[in-house]
């Protein structure tokens, strides 16, 4: 199948759909001044939005564009009479320096904060042709420049405003280049972006083009000598050179403008263009910067000519057109055309194809032009005659680029300026066409991928081909062009790459065999490499398209070729973790498998594949179950019963043990059967020890409520002859008696000893039965000749008496064998009735004395005189009812001893006055009450007893004391 690689296959009418004609690229339009002006324009410039005028008086006007309003008018500091009439003007990029040249060799200097030209007096009597300037700029100074004369010299001076009278301006001038041919009409400075002292300068003359490229010298401070010198004394030029003519043709060099955006695609082209007019035609090409020698030369031989025949001429006054020779023409450029002022008509070329894309008509008969005129920050461009100022106005001139690319089947520079979709299809159409013409299938299926060329046509063309790692990359960069919402085409399309991509490694093993087989010795490494680079392709694929892989197809098609990796690989990237933990279980790869678990967090999955893990990487499962706390652990054990099985690692190796201790300590866990399992695997553990269940049954008799069965691992314990932890079960139930007798039962002593002493001191009568019972197991495990030894265990027990023992000793028994203790018991028992004697005369003397007592206080008085008063009021005591205390002959009346009683007593005693107060004026049971009443208030002398002592830390003088009376 033939695909041209032209235009040819789009149609005409299609492109001319493609493009953007809404506006005309370039407009010329003429500029209304807000001001008159009397006389005509010498000079111009323009630079950074500021446009500077020169009149024919003399007078400079200075317009910011951006206020047009805003004017300044600046006069030159002699009369044109003296120093004749502006020549030219040369303005930097920022419109911060600029200098003027006049007729008679005057130069002038202006700063843009200032209003005041200032004389350059080392360049008096230079005709100024061209100048460049410092690429470093802006600067408050213009740094090193370069300026071409009119006598062929090239200066390098170095310009600083002054405001000192008798200082001038230039800090340095020299001449450090001369050239034969006549005029400099055109330098150009560029830095070199690798080395910060590589210059290239370009330096044109009418018949001449030079192309330096080299160091400049480094003076010791900046503006304290030439720089320049060194370049031009030590580099040799490239040099373009073109017949001379007889007649004076203008000579122009001009450079293209900054990029108008450094961030749209058209900024890749970095390098500035620059043209040169002369009298063979216009030379044009990119002013590339890089480090080779031959940098000048590459540049003149990558350049075009664009002859003088190519630009339109003009119609002559009987409508004949002018020879081409006779034209004189001024040009510029814009990013990407030559504009050429050709006899009052504005002719744009477009350097790619140099095809004329506009030619109009713009001053009339008679008019005289001034300038051409480009701004090299705004891109923006004007045409000055003596009379008249007009803006050639650029409209998305970049807007037929991928055009011309694609005619020169420059495919991604015309994709990369392609605006549209409709536009990037062609490109991308087209250049599809193209590469398969030139068989390279792998770069047209990337670009096919991208167009709107029909699938089916395609897809086909690489069939037909053989190309299935072309029809691999198309099916690939079609689906990522896909929308989301085309479900059923990227169904399609991944499916289909499924299948190729298991053809392709099937294919590939089957080489990688077949090699290996038929040649000795052959390397399969690149094959290898290979297989390897499809399997990470796949899984690259899978990964990023999982969800429009339909999982029983896909499952379906891998598994129709036999591919267990890229089985894994699917399963992996959707997360199907049953087949992923399936897979590596069956081939016992446990760690792999881990590695999955570690991932998931869906409990059923541990659940369903914990007990074969458990039963093969214990540990590590542990380790992960342990960092799940939301998981049911009592779904996990029958893994953990079914590990423990067989198992006889000691217990503190015990995984599963592990795991329920941390259920149960950590996360506080009061499942019965979590704790059931625990006391089943500490039981049935083939070690005779039983450190760990006692350990574990010690922390749970501190709760109130074990939680555990007790009855289910009091039988295990049984079951497994674990007596002590089974007498701790039932002392933990209280069942003392019972916790003994098994003790006993099994021999176990000094275990129940232990048990025999827990009953409170509120039960002695059980701890006593206890013991006997212990020492009924001793004595008759003692025999005969170890009485004295059974003795001694009853010294254990501070509630146990040789009486209580003799009736379980043997009848037999001979008295000798225990004689000194029953003389130690019987000397007790007297030392015990002595002291029951002594107690007993001391309480008959104790009631003697008291009887006397009782006797005397019916005799007990106390003698109130006349006068006696009470010791709170001071007032007579007979003068109402009183209280008089015999022991210390202290008298009261009743209600001033009650509330003295009230103000010193605690709340429970003057709560219960005040109640038998209540009662008593009520009219209750006045006599009991009164009883009661009299016994609380008159229990003892409130100056001789408890009040007394807590009257100490009241003050001598109360607030209601006369202070005065106690002053000294």
């Amino acid at each position: 199948m033939a695909l041209e690689p032209t235009l040819d296959d789009i149609p005409p009418s299609s492109l001319q759909d493609l493009t953007d004609t809404s506006l005309p690229i370039f407009k010329v339009e003429r500029v209304q001044l807000q001001f008159s002006i009397s006389s005509d324009f010498v000079a111009a410039q323009v630079a950074n939005n500021v446009l500077i005028l020169a009149l024919s008086t003399g007078r400079i006007l200075r317009i910011d564009l951006d206020s047009p309003g805003d004017i300044d008018d600046i006069d030159l500091p002699k009369r044109p009479q003296e120093t004749g009439l502006i020549r030219h003007m040369f303005l930097d990029p920022s419109a911060s320096h600029l200098i003027i040249t006049t007729s008679l060799g005057e130069n002038y200097y202006l700063h843009t904060q200032s209003r005041q030209p200032k004389a350059l007096s080392r360049l008096k009597g230079v005709r100024i042709e061209s100048v460049a300037w410092n690429p470093s700029l802006p600067t408050a100074s213009t740094r090193d420049i370069l300026i071409g004369a009119s006598d062929g010299n090239v200066y390098e001076v170095y310009i600083e405003p002054s405001n000192e009278f008798y200082r001038r301006e230039e800090k340095y001038l020299k001449a450090v280049y001369k050239l034969p041919d006549g005029p400099v009409t055109g330098l150009w400075i560029d830095q070199n972006p690798s080395r910060p002292d590589g210059r290239n300068v370009v330096i044109a003359t009418t018949t001449r083009l030079f192309y330096f490229a080299g160091r400049v010298g480094r003076p010791g401070q900046e503006g304290s000598g030439s720089i320049y010198t060194k370049l031009f004394e030590t580099e040799t030029p490239a040099i373009h050179e073109v017949e001379p003519t007889s007649r004076t043709i203008p000579s122009t060099l001009t450079v293209s403008p900054d990029p108008p955006n450094k961030n749209t695609s058209a900024s890749n082209e970095s390098d500035r263009s620059y043209a040169w007019l002369s009298a063979q035609g216009i030379l044009y090409g990119k002013l590339t910067s890089s480090n080779a020698s031959n940098l000048g030369s590459n540049i003149f031989n990558n350049s075009k000519m664009l002859s003088r025949q190519k630009i339109p001429a003009a119609d002559s006054a009987n409508g004949r057109r002018k020879s081409t020779s006779d034209l004189s023409a001024d040009i510029l450029l814009t990013q990407w055309h030559i504009l050429c002022f050709v006899e009052g008509r504005i002719v744009a070329i477009q350097r790619l194809d140099e095809k004329v894309v506009y030619d109009q008509v713009v001053l009339e008969a008679g008019d005289t032009v001034l300038c051409l005129l480009s701004d090299q920050k705004q891109n923006t461009f004007w045409l000055l005659t003596t009379q008249e100022i007009f803006e050639i106005v650029v409209t998305d001139e970049d807007r037929d680029v991928w055009k011309i690319m694609l005619a020169a089947q420059k495919f991604d520079q015309a994709s990369q300026y392609a605006r549209s979709p409709a536009q990037k299809d062609a490109v991308a159409t087209a250049s599809g066409d193209y590469l398969i013409h030139k068989k390279r299938y792998l770069e047209a299926a990337s670009v096919y991928g991208k167009s709107s060329r029909s699938f089916e046509q395609v897809a086909l063309i690489f069939i037909d081909h053989g190309e299935h790692d072309a029809l691999r990359k198309y099916l690939l960069t079609k689906i990522a062009a896909y929308k989301k919402s085309q479900v059923m085409q990227r169904i399609m399309i991944a499916s289909w790459l499924v299948e190729i991509f298991m053809s392709k490694l099937n294919s590939l093993d089957d080489t990688i065999t077949t090699k290996a087989q038929l040649v000795e010795g052959t390397s399969t490494a690149e094959t290898k490499d290979e297989l390897g680079g499809i399997r990470k392709e796949f899984q690259d694929f899978v990964n990023k398209y999982k969800t429009d892989l339909d999982r029983k197809t896909t499952y379906d098609i891998i598994g129709s070729h036999g591919r267990e990796q890229e089985l894994l690989t699917y399963a992996t990237a959707i997360d199907d973790t049953n087949f992923v933990l399936s897979y590596w279980i069956q081939r016992e790869r446990w760690q792999e498998s881990l590695d999955v678990l570690k991932r998931q967090n869906e409990p059923e999955i541990f659940y369903r594949y914990s007990s074969v893990l458990m039963s093969h990487a214990a540990t590590d499962l542990v380790d992960i179950l342990m960092r799940h706390s939301d998981l049911d652990p009592r779904k996990l054990i029958p893994a953990l019963l079914n590990y423990n099985q067989g198992n006889t690692a000691p217990l503190t190796k015990n995984q599963a043990a592990r795991y329920l201790n941390f259920c149960i300590n950590q996360l506080q866990s009061t499942d019965p059967a979590i704790h059931n399992t625990l006391i089943s695997i500490y039981a049935s553990h083939p070690s005779p020890s039983e450190v760990a269940l006692m350990s574990y049954l010690s922390a749970q008799s501190l709760n109130a409520k074990p939680l555990y069965d007790t009855d289910f691992a009091f039988r295990l314990c049984i079951q497994h002859s674990r007596v002590q932890s089974a007498v701790h079960i039932y002392s933990s139930m209280g069942e003392f008696s019972s916790a003994v007798d098994l003790a006993l039962k099994h021999n176990e002593i000094d275990l129940a000893s232990t048990v025999a002493d827990r009953p409170t001191e509120n039960n002695p009568a059980l701890r006593k039965r206890l013991w006997l019972a212990v020492a009924k197991k001793v004595i008759s495990q003692q025999g005969v000749g170890s009485i004295k030894t059974a003795l001694d265990f009853m010294k254990r027990c501070d509630l146990l008496r040789i009486e209580d023992l003799i009736p379980l000793f043997p009848d037999f028994v001979i008295i000798d064998d225990f004689k000194e203790e029953i003389c130690a018991a019987l000397e007790s028992y007297s030392r015990s009735i002595s002291a029951l004697d002594s107690e007993m005369d001391a309480s008959a003397a104790t009631a003697e004395s008291i009887k006397t007592d009782i006797k005397q206080l019916n005799h007990r008085y106390a003698v109130v005189e006349p006068g006696e008063r009470c010791r709170v009021c001071q007032l007579p005591l007979l003068s109402r009812q009183f209280f008089v205390f015999p022991s210390c002959q202290h008298g009261f009346h009743s209600d001033c001893l009650g509330r003295k009683v009230l103000e010193g007593s605690g709340l429970t005693v003057r709560g219960r006055i005040r109640e038998l107060q209540a009662s008593i004026a009520r009219g209750g049971r006045r006599e009991r009450e009164a009883r009661e009443l009299d016994a609380l208030v008159a229990q003892q002398c409130i100056l001789c007893g408890d009040y007394a002592i807590k009257m100490i830390e009241e003050p001598f003088v109360t607030a209601t004391d006369d202070h005065n009376e106690w002053a000294l």
